[in-house]
Parts: C-alpha cells; structure tokens; sequence
C-alpha cells in the first residue's frame, strides 16, 4: 500500500501576481494620497501667507528719472498719471515735462503778461494755482490734462491753462502776501492775507456760482469778511480747506484761528494753540478737509482733527496723532488725494506718513535740496524740486499704507471720533473716505456669539447626554439618539431663515416671558427632584427605572407655559417706559431696556442667536458626550451599584470622571462647530462690529464678515488682503483652543485611565 503524504501542498500558500500587483499598487496611492493632502495643507497656507504678509510690508521708494529747469519753482504739479508734471515760475509761465520722452515745453499763461504776482498756492485735488497780484487782487488759474489715443499708437497727453476771474480785495492795503483757495464745487472760499507786518489784513471770500437757462453760470463774488479783527496779532500762515467752507489762520502769537464760511456767512469758531506761544512752521489740510498737519518750531508734527468732544454740540478741532519730530529747516509737506497719506520732510531728509495709523512708512533722503514737492493722484509717485530747477521723480511701492498692527489689533483714533476706538467699517459713500480695519470687533463678535450659543447648549446637551447614558431605558434611547443626531444634519442657512423670520419677532415682543421661562423651568426640575427623593420608597418603586421622566415632563411643560403667560403681567409691573416728553407711560421691554441700560435692544440680537446657534450645537456636544458615558466599563458602574451607591453617585463619581476627557472632546468641538459658523450668524444678528456683551444687541464675526464681504472685495485691495486675515485669526483661535482641549483632554485622561 503507498505511503499517502500529509504535508500541505506550496502552492496554497503562493500569492497571486494580480494581488501582489494590486497590494503595491494601494500601498503606493496611499503613500501619494497621504503626501498630496500635506502639499494641499501647505499650499493653502502658501496661498494664504501670499495674500495676507503684504499688509504688514512697508513702503518702498525708488528714484525714477528728473528733469531739469533753469529758473527756480515757485508751484510743482503733476498729471493724474504722474506722468507729465508741470512747474510754475511764478510769473506767466508754465513748464511742462514729458516723463518718458524727456521733452519738456513751456506755455505762456493767458492774462497774466505783466501783471505783478506777489503769492500763490497749489490745489493738488483741481489742479489749482491760487494767485495774490500787488495791486490786491486774487484769482488763480486751472491747468487740465487730457489722454489723447491715436490709432494704433500710444496714449499721449494734452494740456491746456485756464484762467478764472479775478476779485479785488476791498480791505486793506499793500500786494497780497499769501492767499489760498478751497472748492468743492457747490462752495468756494479764498482766504488771503493783504500786506505785512502790524498794518497787515486778512479777507475771507464766499463765492459762488450764478447760473442762468443758458451756458454755465459765472463765479460771482457773495461776500468778503474782513476777519483781521478776530486775530491777536500779525497772520503768518493762511489755507483754505478742501470743501471751500472753513479757513485757518496761523499768527504770529501762536494761536490758530477756525473761522465757518457757510451760507449763513463767516463766524469765528474756535481758537486753538498746538505749541503754546510759538506758531506752526506748517499747516496744511489732508485730503478730504477734515483734519490738519501742523509742525512745530522744535520739528514736532501733530495731527488736529474736527470731532465733537464727548459726541455732542459742534465739531471744533482737537488733537489726535502727534508724529515724530523733523529736524530743523523748511518744512516740505503733500497730501494724497486718495488716502490719509502724506509727504513731509526737512532738507533732504523726507519721510511718508499715514495719518489714520499714525505710521511712517518710508524714511529716506534724496540727491537735491527741495524747496516745494507734490504726490501724484495715484499715489505712485512724489517729485521734488530744487531751487535750480532740478525736480526729480520717486516711484513709490505702498500698496497698504492704511494696514499694520495697530491698524488691525490697536485702538485708532479717526476722522470725527472722539477717541481711539476699535472699529471696523471697510466701505463708505465718498473717495476721502477713511477705511476702518480692526479685527478686535470681529474676534470679538465671534467668541460672544459662541459664549451665549455655549451658555444655551452646554447645560441642555450635557444633562441630555448624563440622562440618555444612565437613566433613560434602552427602547427610547434607540429612538431619541438617532433623532438627536439627525438634527445635526440641519443645513446652517434653514436655521439662520427661522432665526431670522421666524423667532426673532416673536422673541422681540416677549422677552420678559422667556426670562420666567429661564427661571420657572429649572427651579420646577429642582423642586420636582426633591419632592420625588422625599416619596415613600414603596411609592417610587412602582415606576420602572428611567421611567420618571413620564412624572417630570408634564410638570416641566407646565412650568413653561406658565412663565410664557406670565411675561406680560411681570412686563406690565417692572418694565415700564416712560415719555420724556408726553409724560406718558409705556409697558414695553424693548423701550425700557435703552432707557434704563442707555445700551440698545435689536429685534435681531444675541438671545436668538444663542436660542438658534445652541439648537445647532446640541446634537454635536450630546452625541460624542453620550458616546463616551455610555462607553464606561460596566463593571466599573456595577461595582459602584454594588458598593451601595445610587444612580445619580454612580454617575457622579465613577463615569463622569472616567468619560471626562471624551466629555472635554464634545465641548471643543461644539465650541469649533459655534465659532466657524456663518450663516447664522449672518441671518440671526443685525451683523454689525461693535464690541458689547449686551444679549439684546447683534455682533459682526469673523466668519460672517468673510462671507459676506469678500465677493465685493477688488482682488488685491487692502479690504481683501485684510479678509484673508481674518481667516488667519479665526485659524489662529481655532488652533490654540484646540492645542489647550488636547492637553487638558490628555491630562484628564492620564488621570482618570484605568489599569
């Protein structure tokens, strides 16, 4: 009989090719699967670090060709497109200078030949040359730029010179020793000094424009103040502002006097003297015609703004930046016309400015002695002349003069505040707007619209979680769990509709009512607790265990219903409104609460957004909390039990503890899940940037401002670069709460881990 063999035959261990294959070639997808997502991680923060460091970069300066002129410059302007400036001489010409040929051509001024012009000043905003003559006239001149594109050739540029009317000084005597002219095309003023010296006058001029059915209309004169009166001593510095409505005047002793030129007529305002008894080396207007630069004779710079001090009675001037100081010599100054920005300077030291940041942005010195300078309309470029004619050009790279640190994480004092603030407010109506970029209001808004979420989620979902793992009988807990979660599955923009629409009007009327429901309904659990805890034991044993919720919840229900009623007996009794001016009185909470708080009420405020937002967190912080109570060893519970403790010990000693950490878990994400909401928070608050803990007044968030902003942002624009920031910090805080959850989470369960 033949030997039969009992070893097991190779081939059954053999692997096929095509498994073999298919195992290196998973092992490989998931290696590139796993170095694709870190290249996609790190390609999102390339993308994000490309948009966002540029704020933060200073400005660069680089020298860009000049010119050169035999008689010296008494004005210096320059085109819109900075790219064909022009130099008065003071007399009846003009010097034009073609950038890229390097062509320059002079132009005679039409009317001027002969006459005898004792002052002039620039209007950089209207390409305005202001002009004084001997004989104590006063008028100026307009020089206009105009593209030119040919046929298949490159733009050019045209320029022509038009000369307005003259007015003749009724007051005093002498040439015209300073003049300065304002418009802003319904107003007009020039303010202008007449002589020197004691025997010295200064005029105010209203003009206006008299229009008839036919052509234009003509600048008339409508009235001339002699304000000399209203000075203490000789004027030394005169501007007009931008809007043709005020004027400023420098004197000798230090003062600087506000005069108002409105339809009511000229009238003194204010008297104010930023270096005591000295008077300013410089004083000119930044654009828009609201705030003032001014330099002391020690070089101190300081910025003086219209505000209303304490945000009541008539806007007069305070100061509010003060610069660093500039060396000694003439004081070279230019405003921009699109920005706060400003060109100042002694010598050849200069230096670029910010006026809403208080920043300087370049510092540098250039290869001529300036006597006058100007920045063009872009802001791309400054030149500066010499007194030989040598006028150079300098391209400026300063995409973001209005970002920086303090700009984004510091109180800014702006135009017409009356202190620093935090604020944000990214647009406005007019081009001398001043952007406002503080996320401290945005960083704000977000963790208080997750504290109040927080505040209404966190007890419900946590008690709910305790309940569901440890009291609730097993046929209704396959019920209300799955339920629970499938309410996480609620898409964001539902819930912030019926916030929105639904809640908010009806929460607006019955605030008092849910204020009784806040206490009712938990002072009604507690009493029923202790009343059930006091019932003869053979009594509570005829309930099956889990089954007091039964007992509970009718008394609960009843416990509501009763506080919703009683919301307007209470409002009627503490909550009374009363009529300043008919003496009337008012059951209403929502005129009450301004008038007793002095903060307002918003029918769209934090309340509904922490009723909605909490309605959103609940089924993330119940699921993983209960998932980790009912996860508790058994035999840990059961020994507990058999120890002699109750249920609520049980719980309260043995899986609260050994669950923490996973309970730690469901409160960070719940936080993450309320503090990267948006379109709740859009549609359940009025989205405004303040910095308030009032329940019954909105928030503007980080998440919300991106998404509701950024499809308006130019791309590239300090808003949008700025947008992109506040992703960064939403990012930023996200990170570190969750980097402290996950050592206090280790901690905890380092602590409380079984062995």
């Amino acid at each position: 009989m033949p030997e039969i063999s009992h070893s097991p035959d190779p081939k059954r261990f053999e692997v096929s090719r095509a498994t073999l294959w298919f195992d290196r070639f998973m092992g490989w997808l998931i290696r590139f699967g796993g170095i694709g997502v870190i290249v996609a991680v790190f390609g999102i923060f390339y993308f994000v670090g490309k948009e966002v460091i540029p704020l933060f970069r200073s400005a660069q300066v680089e020298p860009a060709g000049g010119i050169i002129k035999a008689a010296a410059p008494a004005v210096l302007g320059v085109d819109e497109w900075g790219e064909m400036p022009f130099v008065y001489d003071g007399a009846d010409k003009v010097l034009f200078a073609d950038m890229k040929s390097g062509e320059a051509r002079e132009e005679l001024i039409p009317g001027l030949t002969g006459l005898g012009i004792t002052a002039h000043s620039y209007d950089p905003v209207h390409q305005r040359v202001a002009l004084g003559l001997d004989d104590g006239r006063v008028g100026s001149f307009l020089v206009n730029y105009e593209r030119t594109f040919g046929d298949g050739s490159a733009p050019g540029m045209q320029t022509s010179i038009t000369l307005e009317p003259w007015f003749t000084l009724e007051h005093g005597s002498g040439p015209v020793t300073a003049v300065s002219y304002g418009d802003s095309g319904a107003g007009r003023a020039i303010v202008a000094k007449r002589g020197s010296g004691a025997d010295s006058t200064v005029s105010l001029l209203r003009l206006g424009m008299k229009r008839g059915l036919i052509g234009k209309g003509k600048l008339s004169l409508l009235e001339e103040a002699d304000i000399t009166a209203e000075l203490d001593s000789e004027a030394m510095i005169v501007r007009a502002s931008q809007n043709g409505e005020m004027a400023l005047v420098a004197a000798q002793s230090g003062g600087i006097y506000y005069f108002l030129a409105d339809s009511d007529g000229v009238s003194k305002r204010q008297t104010f003297a930023p270096f005591g008894d000295k008077p300013p080396r410089q004083m000119n207007f930044l654009f828009g015609g609201v705030s003032i630069i001014v330099t002391g004779p020690d070089g101190k710079q300081q910025q003086w703004s219209l505000f209303r001090k304490g945000g009541e009675g008539e806007r007069l001037f305070g100061k509010t930046k003060e610069f660093p100081a500039l060396a000694e010599g003439p004081v070279h100054f230019a405003a921009s016309q699109r920005n706060r920005s400003f060109l100042t300077g002694s010598g050849r030291e200069l230096s670029i400015r910010h006026s809403t940041s208080g920043s300087v942005r370049w510092e540098g010195a250039v290869d001529i002695d300036p006597v006058t300078a100007v920045l063009d309309a872009k802001g791309a470029n400054f030149f500066v002349a010499a007194a030989d004619g040598t006028t150079r050009r300098f391209a400026i790279n300063d995409h973001h003069p209005e970002a920086g640190w303090r700009a984004f994480f510091s109180k800014v004092w702006y135009e017409g505040g009356d202190g620093p603030v935090y604020q944000w407010q990214s647009t406005g109506g007019s081009d001398d707007f001043e952007p406002k970029y503080s996320m401290v209001p945005l960083i704000f808004g977000s963790l208080k619209g997750t504290a109040y979420a927080l505040l209404f989620s966190v007890p419900i979902a946590l008690l709910s979680a305790v309940f569901s793992a440890a009291f609730l009988p097993l046929e209704i807990k396959r019920v209300v769990k799955p339920t629970m979660e499938i309410m996480s599955s609620l898409p964001s923009v539902v819930l912030g509709f019926l916030a929105g629409l639904w809640l908010a009007p009806i929460l607006e009327t019955r605030v008092p009512s849910v204020m009784m429901m806040v206490i009712f309904i938990p002072i009604s659990a507690l009493l029923l607790g202790y009343l059930w805890c006091r019932l003869p034991i053979g009594l509570r044993n005829r309930f099956a265990s889990g089954s007091e919720w039964l007992i509970v919840l009718p008394f609960i229900t009843l416990a509501g219903w009763l506080g919703w009623m009683l919301g307007p007996w209470i409002e009627s009794w503490l909550f009374i409104y009363k009529d300043v001016a008919s003496g009337k009185e008012l059951a209403d909470f929502r005129l009450w609460w301004p008038q007793a708080m002095g903060i307002p009420f918003e029918q769209r405020n934090s309340m509904v957004l922490g009723f909605m937002m909490g309605f959103a967190v609940i089924p993330v912080i119940f699921t993983i909390a209960e998932d980790s109570l009912s996860n508790v060893p058994k035999s840990l519970t059961a020994a507990a039990a058999a120890l002699g403790a109750n249920r609520w010990q049980v719980v309260w000693t043995v899986m609260l503890p050994v669950a923490a950490s996973g309970i730690f878990s469901a409160l960070m994400i719940g936080f993450g899940r309320a503090v990267g909401e948006t379109m709740i928070m859009v549609m359940a608050t009025g989205n405004t940037p303040i910095t308030e803990w009032n329940l019954f007044s909105g928030m503007r968030t980080l998440s919300a401002n991106i998404a509701v902003e950024l499809p308006e942002a130019p791309v590239g624009s300090t808003h949008y670069r700025a947008l992109f920031l506040g992703a960064v910090v939403l990012f930023a805080m996200t990170f570190v709460m969750n980097t402290i959850a996950e050592l206090l989470r280790q901690r905890l369960r380092e602590r409380n881990k079984l062995v």
